[in-house]
Order: structure tokens, then C-alpha cells, then sequence
């Protein structure tokens, strides 16, 4: 059984980690937790963002030497349970910050939220409801 603490990362590639920073950092809010800070041959480029102190953590790869071109679906989600109307000046900060509105392909999530597409085209929802 898994430990309901344990931390868990979520992990996918990116075409522009410095563009998907722009979006979840100063759109969405998150920290930058790691990153590399330095090309090594043979090893990925990494941004590790997330909430100070949380459980959990989104992870960016970029491998410049054999890139992986992200194939997001209308179904990748990335949703966080704001437990509170989204407020429209977050959903500014983020398309500001380089995402664009979407529908969702999912009713559920227009009527509970918004979704909005990061700039690899990933959706990240933007939940009005709680989570339990």
C-alpha cells in the first residue's frame, strides 16, 4: 500500500522548459524547486516546479540531443481543486504567460472551472470544486 505523504512527481517532456516556466511559474504561481543549471552531454534539461513544502511536483524534461515532441490529447490533464471560483485575474496571469483558453474536452470541466493549454499544448484545469 502506498503512504498517503509520500511526495509524487508528475514528469513530461517539454519543447521550451524557459516557455512552460513563464507559464507555471509566473502564470500559475508555482515555484521552481530545481532545475539544471548547466548542459551536460547525454543527460536531459530539467525544471522541477511545484508548491513550497508540498507533496508533490511537476517536472519538465527537454532532452536537446533527441528531442521528444510532446503529444498531448484533449484528455492530459493536469487539474488543481481550487476549492473556490477561479479567479478570472489567474486565468489573465496564464494566458499572459503564454497559454491559451480551450475548451475542455470533458462538459465536467467547463462547468466546474477552466481549462487552459500550456505552451506545449498539455491542459491544465483550473477546478472551482474541492477534492474530497
Amino acid at each position: 500500500m502506498i503512504d498517503s505523504t509520500a511526495h509524487v512527481r508528475v514528469a513530461r517532456p517539454s519543447r521550451d522548459l524557459a516557455a512552460a516556466e513563464r507559464f507555471y511559474v509566473e502564470g500559475l504561481g508555482l515555484d521552481v524547486l530545481w532545475r539544471t543549471t548547466e548542459r551536460v552531454p547525454g543527460e536531459h534539461d530539467l525544471l522541477m516546479v511545484g508548491p513550497p513544502g508540498g507533496s508533490w511536483h511537476f517536472e519538465l524534461t527537454h532532452d536537446p540531443e533527441q528531442p521528444l515532441e510532446p503529444t498531448p490529447t484533449v484528455d492530459d490533464l493536469f487539474v488543481v481543486y481550487l476549492g473556490a471560483p477561479v479567479d478570472p485575474a489567474l486565468t489573465d496571469r496564464l494566458i499572459a504567460a503564454g497559454g491559451r483558453l480551450v475548451p475542455a474536452h470533458n462538459p465536467y470541466w467547463d462547468e466546474h472551472g477552466v481549462t487552459i493549454a500550456d505552451p506545449d499544448g498539455y491542459r491544465l484545469v483550473l477546478c472551482s470544486r474541492s477534492w474530497g
